[in-house]
């Protein structure tokens, strides 16, 4: 089962006993549980109907219990069970002993009034456990990873919708250019556009332009997308501003040399087929950064992009070693690039 049918069934009150949530995307996880408590749990039952456990503190056994126990003055439970070690994969350092038997017992015959929600602090399940073998068969596991690119925008354009706003496409990718792809960054820096734009209101690009801040390794991140749309003056103007809030010539120079050693990666990976989301995966990226990558190494021969790494890695000795201005270094770096 995928995340829209566990929302669908969760919506139309005929949840699952147990739902497995893992994965990247924390927010999202936190998103899903605050959906999941809406839906299933009046808000005037919630001091009877919700209860939370954190598997480090509380063994498993407990927690069973609780949902065992027919639930008072309210329809149903809702357990939210943290955990960092009983279901992921790694070593368990806890103190805690728990044994997962009793929730094998509990999945053959879980109650009907209790919903046991999983929140699994890991990337990926230990699918080599037999618990975790058990749960794929009678549980919903809802992975959350990082979305694609047009899932991202997609997301930022229905989380404007929430709050009665509109908002384009294009201004939502230059909300993600500006802000990067970290999920609770850019709900907070919606959050402040639609109070903006106001209800019924609509963000532009330019509303973006104004009120977003972007942190230095989102300037250069558009600083290297204007260099390889070949345009210069724009280039400059990025590296001049972040000359005029003191940053280092030297990180500057280290964050341009990192996009397009991304660049290069993107590229060759691609020319051996491998998928955008198989790219993001091997190079721990999100998805959203190697399709922006792609594009702009697609202006670029895989020679040239070599060429520019290794000037790049020598005018990083040269500013180290004080063989060169580290500002008149990158400036005519800058300017040979663009030439």
């Amino acid at each position: 089962m995928d995340l829209k049918a566990a929302s669908k069934e969760i919506q139309n009150n005929n949840p699952a006993p147990i739902y497995v949530c893992y994965g990247a995307e924390k927010y999202r996880i936190n998103e899903f549980v605050d959906f999941a408590i809406q839906h299933l749990i009046e808000p005037e039952h919630r001091d009877f109907a919700l209860a939370r456990y954190d598997l480090s503190e509380t063994p498993l056994e407990t927690v069973l219990e609780d949902a065992e126990e027919i639930p008072f003055m309210v329809p149903r439970k809702v357990i939210i069970i943290r955990d960092s070690s009983v279901l992921a994969a790694g070593k368990d350092n806890g103190k805690i002993e728990h044994r997962t038997e009793a929730l094998l017992r509990y999945m053959e015959e879980p109650v009907d009034y209790s919903i046991l929600l999983f929140w699994v602090n890991a990337e990926k399940l230990d699918e080599r456990k037999k618990v975790v073998k058990a749960l794929k068969n009678k549980a919903c596991l809802l992975p959350f990873q990082p979305m694609n690119a047009d899932e991202l925008l997609t997301w930022l354009i229905r989380h404007a919708k929430k709050q009665e706003c509109e908002c384009s496409k294009s201004a939502a990718e230059a909300l993600v250019q500006a802000a990067g792809t970290t999920l609770g960054i850019l709900s907070a820096e919606m959050d402040k556009l639609c109070l903006h734009a106001g209800r019924g209101g609509t963000i532009t690009e330019q509303d973006v332009e104004k009120l977003v801040a972007r942190s230095t390794e989102q300037n250069v991140f558009i600083l290297v997308e204007q260099i390889a749309a070949v345009r210069l003056e724009k280039a400059l103007t990025i590296f001049y501003d972040l000359l005029k809030q003191r940053e280092e010539p030297i990180k500057i120079a280290a964050l341009i040399a990192r996009q397009f050693r991304i660049m290069l990666q993107v590229k060759e990976l691609a020319g051996q087929n491998y998928s955008q989301q198989q790219i993001a995966s091997q190079l721990s990226l999100h998805p959203y950064a190697v399709k922006i990558a792609g594009e702009q190494a697609r202006r670029f021969e895989a020679t040239k992009l070599r060429s520019i790494l290794a000037h790049l890695a020598r005018l990083d000795y040269q500013m180290k070693s004080g063989a060169i201005d580290k500002v008149l270094g990158l400036e005519m770096f800058l300017l040979r690039l663009g030439a």
